[in-house]
């Protein structure tokens, strides 16, 4: 399955979660799944299995074919694709304080998919480490940040950037006195 219909199928999940007024403890419960399971699903950091995501969306109370309705299999994109700052999608990861993500664009890129990210980091912004299916690469565009991982920390300034594999624990952490700006670029394999 393309990385590209996982991500319209998490936002899916996260979205009528909302709708519905229930917490991901609610919805896993109601799945009968861990709470970490739907985190990772709604935050696009694994796949679920097809009678998992069967189970999820009947306990969003939604009629199969209504769910996968909307999702978009077969896109062909024009040759020059433009988005504009007002179509950027804004979304949030985990239990991550002060992390604001806007998503700009994903885009299947021959066998692999590219998903295009600005994260601004607040000042005490924080969340504990993660993993990430992906290599990320990070472009610092303002502030300061550590990059914690489990046995190093490297700290990047405005204009300096990074490639790492995301399988590896890591957080960035707002080591500067102002917010933090970075364009990050998820390569899904």
């Amino acid at each position: 399955m393309q990385e590209e219909i996982l991500l319209q199928i998490s936002l899916k999940i996260k979205e009528r979660r909302k709708e519905l007024g229930i917490t991901v403890q609610e919805l896993a419960n109601k799945a009968e799944v861990s709470k970490g399971l739907i985190s990772q699903i709604e935050n696009s950091r694994t796949i679920p299995s097809l009678m998992v995501l069967m189970d999820i969306i009947k306990s969003l109370q939604i009629d199969l074919n209504s769910f996968f309705k909307d999702i978009n299999f077969h896109k062909k994109d024009a040759p020059v694709l433009v988005k504009r700052k007002d179509q950027y999608q804004k979304f949030e990861k985990e239990q991550a304080t002060g992390f604001n993500y806007s998503r700009i664009l994903t885009k299947n890129i021959k066998f692999s998919t590219a998903d295009f990210v600005l994260l601004e980091l607040e000042v005490n912004a924080h969340r504990p480490m993660v993993k990430t299916e992906a290599f990320e690469f990070k472009y610092m565009i303002e502030g300061k940040v550590e990059y914690q991982f489990s046995k190093k920390k490297i700290i990047l300034e405005k204009g300096d950037s990074m490639l790492f594999d995301g399988r590896l624990s890591h957080t960035p952490v707002n080591v500067g006195d102002s917010k933090a700006l970075m364009l990050v670029i998820y390569f899904f394999e």
